[in-house]
Formats: structure tokens, C-alpha cells, sequence
């Protein structure tokens, strides 16, 4: 059936007007279930029977209840009678008292497959849209070769000053601790085995291979990255993106690409710096701990590291930088939903980056020792 045949009869045991409802209660019957039930209840108390419903809609069981608490309002009673299992559970849930709130949904267990699932498809999502974004750059770039001057240069010096001159004392200041802390656990070690010596070529090797350039791509990620992040997303809610475009100026050219040029120039130098100042902490603990002499430290670490070492660092370094000002500046221009949704952008572009930046390390630090660089 289309819709329920009405028909108002009388109950001969109360003498209250009868409604009965028969076949299948939708929405765009709604008109005529109201306009019935209305004039069942000019007499006062009336009755639904519901035992020849085959199927209720939310829509009509959220009026019929309306009903039913709109005669009680006025003094009347309007029973609704009867109904099959599911037809009754649909009355069920759109039942409530006044001044009440409908219960809240019940919400769905998520297990721990769900979760699996839901993150594998959320990683899946966003490594397709930083291969689109990856690829849109790889366009921009291109064009930029033959029209130079479509790349916003005179705020490149602005944001290397940001990202180098200003990060300065907090990246000297960490490595330094991080080379005095190498110097220190290897002395303990060392110095057990009469080879106090060799803390030159451990706090060498280690700073200049590996944590003088993930040390220093963690804080610029965590300056330059989140910064990138939380203003391309904060220049995407207010439409200033959208400005952009409809000047004729592509966002990578003139938003993307000066920052990736301003990190890809100053972190290499930040990462040589930070070479330096861990070793001199290194040399602090060797002369002041194991009675090492400047010049005996100065010798083995010459003995101890090559230009391979360095070239590999620096390189290092230059890919940190690429992978920070890519991840943050996708990150940025993907916000969404206002402040809430900057927030969330920057929060996931400092991980997004500390996660790659892990990992990258860990591929060239393999293909290093491979191959013997």
C-alpha cells in the first residue's frame, strides 16, 4: 500500500472515536494523520489502533507522540493501542515526557579492529593527499623555472631569519647539552677500559653523523614546521588562499616554495653549528673528566672523521629540512573548520614530521653502512 487507510469508528465499550491505521505510515502521510487524529479529539478522548500497521516511519511516530503530548497539554488522552514489535519499538524511541530530552543515542562499541580500520584508512587518506600535494608542487616548481618571478623572494631573507638567526641559541644550546651528555655516558664506560681516548672519536662520530642532524631538524620542526602549519592553516580558514588564487598568484609558488628554499638554506648551516658545539661538549667532559688534553682530543677526532662523515650529515640535514617544509606547508593549506581545525593541522604536522623524520634517519643510516659511506 502507498500509504494507511484511515478510518474513525467508535468504540462501543468507551464510546471513544477510534482511528485505525492500516498498511504503511510514512512521512508524506503525515498530513492526513494529523488532520484525522485532530478531529478524533474534538470529542475528547480518542484511540489509535496501530495493529494493522505493517510500517512506521520515524517521522509519523514522532508526530503521533506529538499528538499524544499535545492532547495531554489540553486535559484529553489520545491511546495509541497496539502494533507490532517493530512498530512499537519506533514509538518507543521517539517517547518522552514534557520538559524531558529525547535519550541520547546509544552509542556503538568501537573495538579494537574498528580502530585498526579506521586509522588505516585516516593514513591511507592523508599519504594520498601529500602524494597530490607533492605532485602539484613538483608542477609549480617546474613553472617556476621559466617565470622566476612568480616566487615570493623578497620574503625568503624574512623567513630565514625566522628560521635560522632566531633558532640559533635554542639549537646550540640543545646539541651542546646532547654532545656533553655523549661525552659523559661514554666516559663511564670508557675510562673503565683505559680507553679514555676514543671519547673523541664516539662524540664525533655520533654528532656528526647522526645527532647533530635529527637533533637539530627536531627543534626547527617543532619553531618552523608547527609555524608553517599554523599560518598557511590559519590563512586557509580566513579565505586568504582563495585570495590568492583569484589574483592569479598559485599558493605553492608564492606561499610553499620561499619556505622551502629558506629551510633547504639555513638548516645545513644550523646542523654544521650544532656539529661544532657537540663536540666541544665532548671535549668539556674529556679534559675535565678523563684528564684528556684539548690537543689529544683535537688529534683522535681528526683521525676519527672523514668527509664522508660530513657530507653525510649535511645531506642529511638538506632532506630534513625539505621533509619539514613540505609536511607542514600540506598540512597548513589542508586545514579545516576554523580555529579548532589550525590547531589540529599544526598538532599533526609537528608528528607527521617527527614520524618521517625517525624513519628517515633510520633509511639513510641503513644505505650508509651498506654501502660503506
Amino acid at each position: 500500500m502507498n500509504g494507511p487507510s484511515l478510518r474513525i469508528e467508535r468504540d462501543d465499550a468507551t464510546g471513544e472515536p477510534l482511528l485505525r491505521l492500516v498498511g504503511v505510515c510514512r512521512l508524506a502521510d503525515g498530513e492526513r494523520l494529523w488532520t484525522a487524529v485532530g478531529e478524533a479529539l474534538r470529542a475528547g478522548d480518542a484511540a489509535v489502533d496501530l495493529d494493522g500497521l505493517e510500517e512506521l516511519d520515524g517521522a509519523s511516530a514522532a508526530l503521533l507522540q506529538d499528538l499524544a503530548r499535545g492532547a495531554a497539554r489540553r486535559g484529553a488522552r489520545l491511546e495509541l493501542r497496539g502494533g507490532a514489535a517493530e512498530v512499537r519499538r519506533m514509538l518507543d524511541l521517539y517517547a518522552f515526557g514534557e520538559g524531558q530530552e529525547p535519550a541520547p543515542a546509544r552509542e556503538r562499541r568501537v573495538t579494537v579492529l574498528d580502530q585498526v580500520g579506521r586509522a588505516t584508512v585516516s593514513i591511507g587518506l592523508r599519504l594520498r593527499d601529500v602524494l597530490a600535494f607533492v605532485g602539484d608542487l613538483a608542477v609549480s616548481l617546474a613553472r617556476s623555472v621559466r617565470e622566476s618571478r612568480s616566487i615570493h623572494w623578497s620574503s625568503v631573507p624574512r623567513l630565514m631569519e625566522r628560521a635560522g638567526a632566531d633558532g640559533v641559541p635554542i639549537v646550540l644550546l640543545i646539541n651542546f647539552l646532547v654532545g656533553l651528555i655523549l661525552g659523559l655516558q661514554a666516559a663511564f664506560q670508557l675510562e673503565r677500559f683505559g680507553a679514555n681516548i676514543f671519547v673523541a672519536d664516539l662524540v664525533g662520530l655520533a654528532m656528526v653523523r647522526e645527532m647533530a642532524p635529527l637533533m637539530t631538524a627536531i627543534v626547527v620542526a617543532g619553531r618552523s614546521g608547527a609555524a608553517y602549519a599554523a599560518e598557511l592553516g590559519t590563512m586557509k580558514v580566513n579565505q586568504e588562499i582563495d585570495a590568492l588564487w583569484t589574483l592569479g598568484f598559485d599558493p605553492q609558488r608564492f606561499l610553499v616554495l620561499p619556505r622551502m628554499i629558506a629551510l633547504g638554506a639555513v638548516v645545513p648551516l644550523l646542523t654544521m653549528l650544532s656539529m661544532i658545539v657537540g663536540i666541544f661538549g665532548g671535549l668539556i667532559i674529556a679534559v675535565q673528566r678523563l684528564g684528556l688534553t684539548t690537543l689529544a682530543y683535537w688529534t683522535e677526532l681528526q683521525k676519527a672523521l672523514g668527509f664522508n662523515d660530513l657530507a653525510g650529515g649535511l645531506f642529511k640535514s638538506e632532506v630534513f629540512a625539505l621533509t619539514i617544509a613540505l609536511i607542514a606547508c600540506q598540512r597548513g593549506l589542508a586545514t579545516r573548520g576554523g580555529a579548532e581545525g589550525v590547531g589540529s593541522s599544526t598538532t599533526s604536522a609537528v608528528v607527521a614530521i617527527l614520524f618521517f623524520l625517525v624513519v628517515l634517519d633510520a633509511i639513510f643510516t641503513f644505505v650508509f653502512n651498506v654501502f660503506g659511506i
